[in-house]
Protein backbone atom coordinates (compact mmCIF):
# COMPACT_ATOMS: atom_id res chain seq x y z
CA UNK A 1 0.00 0.00 0.00
CA UNK A 2 2.64 2.39 1.02
CA UNK A 3 4.18 2.00 -2.57
CA UNK A 4 1.70 2.53 -4.53
CA UNK A 5 0.76 5.81 -2.74
CA UNK A 6 4.77 6.42 -3.09
CA UNK A 7 4.26 5.46 -6.70
CA UNK A 8 1.66 7.66 -6.94
CA UNK A 9 3.11 10.74 -5.22
CA UNK A 10 5.67 10.97 -7.31
CA UNK A 11 3.42 11.00 -10.66
CA UNK A 12 1.75 13.69 -8.33
CA UNK A 13 4.37 15.28 -8.10
CA UNK A 14 4.76 16.62 -11.59
CA UNK A 15 1.35 18.18 -11.85
CA UNK A 16 1.27 21.85 -12.50
CA UNK A 17 -0.59 22.14 -9.13
CA UNK A 18 1.82 20.48 -7.01
CA UNK A 19 3.63 23.88 -5.85
CA UNK A 20 0.10 25.04 -4.64
CA UNK A 21 -0.48 20.92 -2.94
CA UNK A 22 3.37 22.08 -1.25
CA UNK A 23 2.16 24.89 -0.21
CA UNK A 24 -0.97 23.84 1.28
CA UNK A 25 0.34 20.65 3.11
CA UNK A 26 3.46 22.82 4.23
CA UNK A 27 0.74 24.88 5.74
CA UNK A 28 -1.52 22.53 6.79
CA UNK A 29 1.17 20.42 9.02
CA UNK A 30 2.32 23.91 10.80
CA UNK A 31 -0.87 24.00 12.84
CA UNK A 32 -3.43 21.26 12.45
CA UNK A 33 -2.36 18.20 9.81
CA UNK A 34 -0.32 15.40 11.05
CA UNK A 35 1.24 14.40 7.83
CA UNK A 36 5.03 16.94 7.19
CA UNK A 37 5.12 18.51 3.85
CA UNK A 38 8.54 15.77 3.43
CA UNK A 39 6.06 13.23 1.74
CA UNK A 40 5.42 16.33 -0.61
CA UNK A 41 8.81 17.89 -0.86
CA UNK A 42 10.99 15.29 -1.39
CA UNK A 43 9.46 13.36 -4.56
CA UNK A 44 8.98 16.77 -6.09
CA UNK A 45 12.84 17.72 -5.59
CA UNK A 46 13.09 13.96 -6.99
CA UNK A 47 11.10 14.85 -10.01
CA UNK A 48 12.30 18.22 -10.74
CA UNK A 49 15.60 18.43 -9.25
CA UNK A 50 15.97 21.99 -10.92
CA UNK A 51 13.50 23.61 -8.56
CA UNK A 52 14.71 22.07 -5.26
CA UNK A 53 15.44 25.69 -3.97
CA UNK A 54 12.42 27.00 -5.30
CA UNK A 55 10.34 23.87 -3.43
CA UNK A 56 12.32 24.57 -0.23
CA UNK A 57 11.67 27.87 -0.39
CA UNK A 58 7.86 26.83 -0.48
CA UNK A 59 8.02 24.95 2.36
CA UNK A 60 9.86 27.01 4.47
CA UNK A 61 7.12 30.24 3.86
CA UNK A 62 4.14 28.16 3.97
CA UNK A 63 5.56 26.44 7.00
CA UNK A 64 6.08 29.48 8.78
CA UNK A 65 2.79 30.72 7.60
CA UNK A 66 1.09 27.92 9.31
CA UNK A 67 3.14 28.42 12.26
CA UNK A 68 1.37 31.66 12.63
CA UNK A 69 -1.97 29.99 12.27
CA UNK A 70 -1.01 27.71 15.13
CA UNK A 71 0.40 30.28 17.08
CA UNK A 72 -3.04 32.32 16.68
CA UNK A 73 -4.71 28.85 17.74
CA UNK A 74 -2.93 28.49 21.04
CA UNK A 75 -3.21 32.46 22.38
CA UNK A 76 -6.54 32.95 20.41
CA UNK A 77 -8.79 29.96 20.64
CA UNK A 78 -6.82 27.58 23.09
CA UNK A 79 -9.54 26.69 24.83
CA UNK A 80 -12.10 26.18 21.71
CA UNK A 81 -9.50 24.71 19.55
CA UNK A 82 -5.97 24.20 21.13
CA UNK A 83 -6.79 21.90 23.92
CA UNK A 84 -8.77 19.65 21.46
CA UNK A 85 -6.10 19.53 19.23
CA UNK A 86 -3.37 18.58 21.87
CA UNK A 87 -5.78 16.09 23.52
CA UNK A 88 -5.54 14.22 19.90
CA UNK A 89 -2.04 14.09 19.99
CA UNK A 90 -2.43 13.34 24.07
CA UNK A 91 -0.65 16.35 25.57
CA UNK A 92 -3.74 17.61 27.97
CA UNK A 93 -2.76 16.48 31.10
CA UNK A 94 0.95 17.47 30.70
CA UNK A 95 0.56 20.94 29.09
CA UNK A 96 0.16 22.95 32.58
CA UNK A 97 3.54 21.88 33.57
CA UNK A 98 5.27 22.62 29.90
CA UNK A 99 3.20 25.70 29.28
CA UNK A 100 5.30 26.97 33.28
CA UNK A 101 8.77 26.12 31.56
CA UNK A 102 7.70 26.74 28.02
CA UNK A 103 8.87 30.49 27.82
CA UNK A 104 12.16 29.96 29.44
CA UNK A 105 13.26 27.41 27.07
CA UNK A 106 10.81 28.69 24.43
CA UNK A 107 13.39 29.87 21.67
CA UNK A 108 15.37 26.00 21.42
CA UNK A 109 11.87 24.56 21.91
CA UNK A 110 10.80 26.29 18.59
CA UNK A 111 14.66 25.61 17.00
CA UNK A 112 14.70 21.98 17.68
CA UNK A 113 10.77 20.65 17.05
CA UNK A 114 11.10 22.90 13.48
CA UNK A 115 14.52 20.95 12.42
CA UNK A 116 13.08 17.38 13.61
CA UNK A 117 10.22 15.03 12.39
CA UNK A 118 8.22 15.98 15.94
CA UNK A 119 4.66 17.32 14.91
CA UNK A 120 5.47 20.82 14.32
CA UNK A 121 2.05 21.84 15.39
CA UNK A 122 2.30 21.05 19.15
CA UNK A 123 5.02 23.64 19.71
CA UNK A 124 3.27 26.36 17.16
CA UNK A 125 0.08 25.97 19.20
CA UNK A 126 2.18 25.51 22.60
CA UNK A 127 3.79 28.80 21.54
CA UNK A 128 0.53 30.84 21.42
CA UNK A 129 -0.83 29.70 24.24
CA UNK A 130 2.18 30.24 26.12
CA UNK A 131 2.44 33.41 25.44
CA UNK A 132 6.05 32.84 23.80
CA UNK A 133 7.33 36.50 22.32
CA UNK A 134 5.57 36.47 18.28
CA UNK A 135 8.89 37.94 16.94
CA UNK A 136 11.35 35.14 18.58
CA UNK A 137 8.63 32.70 17.79
CA UNK A 138 8.81 33.43 14.00
CA UNK A 139 12.49 33.95 13.69
CA UNK A 140 13.19 30.31 15.42
CA UNK A 141 10.31 29.51 13.26
CA UNK A 142 11.95 30.58 9.89
CA UNK A 143 15.40 29.95 10.78
CA UNK A 144 14.20 26.04 12.07
CA UNK A 145 12.14 25.25 9.09
CA UNK A 146 13.99 26.72 6.44
CA UNK A 147 17.10 24.68 8.12
CA UNK A 148 15.21 21.70 7.55
CA UNK A 149 13.32 21.83 4.18
CA UNK A 150 16.71 23.40 2.39
CA UNK A 151 18.83 20.81 4.08
CA UNK A 152 16.38 18.28 2.73
CA UNK A 153 16.17 19.99 -1.07
CA UNK A 154 20.06 19.81 -1.02
CA UNK A 155 20.30 16.48 -0.20
CA UNK A 156 17.90 15.21 -2.90
CA UNK A 157 19.61 17.72 -5.64
CA UNK A 158 23.04 16.65 -4.59
CA UNK A 159 22.41 13.37 -4.92
CA UNK A 160 19.80 13.11 -7.38
CA UNK A 161 18.91 9.91 -9.36
CA UNK A 162 21.04 7.62 -7.18
CA UNK A 163 19.39 8.66 -3.75
CA UNK A 164 16.20 8.39 -6.05
CA UNK A 165 17.23 4.82 -6.84
CA UNK A 166 18.22 4.28 -3.20
CA UNK A 167 14.74 4.99 -2.04
CA UNK A 168 12.90 3.12 -4.55
CA UNK A 169 15.18 0.18 -3.53
CA UNK A 170 14.53 0.19 0.22
CA UNK A 171 11.40 1.67 0.10
CA UNK A 172 9.86 -0.49 2.93
CA UNK A 173 12.83 -0.25 5.21
CA UNK A 174 12.93 3.71 4.91
CA UNK A 175 9.00 3.69 5.20
CA UNK A 176 9.55 1.99 8.96
CA UNK A 177 12.65 3.70 10.06
CA UNK A 178 10.53 7.43 9.27
CA UNK A 179 7.81 5.45 11.58
CA UNK A 180 10.30 4.66 13.99
CA UNK A 181 11.67 8.27 13.91
CA UNK A 182 8.07 9.95 14.53
CA UNK A 183 7.22 7.60 17.00
CA UNK A 184 10.27 8.08 18.47
CA UNK A 185 9.51 12.21 18.59
CA UNK A 186 6.57 11.60 20.14
CA UNK A 187 8.71 9.54 23.25
CA UNK A 188 10.67 12.01 23.82
CA UNK A 189 7.97 14.96 23.94
CA UNK A 190 6.15 12.58 26.26
CA UNK A 191 9.72 12.36 28.73
CA UNK A 192 10.06 16.14 28.13
CA UNK A 193 6.97 17.25 28.93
Amino acid sequence: MLRSLYDWTMNLAAHRHARWGLALVSFAESSFFPIPPDVALIPMVLAKRALAWVYALICTLASVLGGVAGYAIGFFFFAQLGEPILGFYGYSDQFASFAERYNEYGVWIVLIAGLTPFPYKVITIASGATGLNFLVFMAASLVARGARFFAVAGLLWWFGEPIRTFIDKYFGLLSILFVALLIGGFLLVGLIL
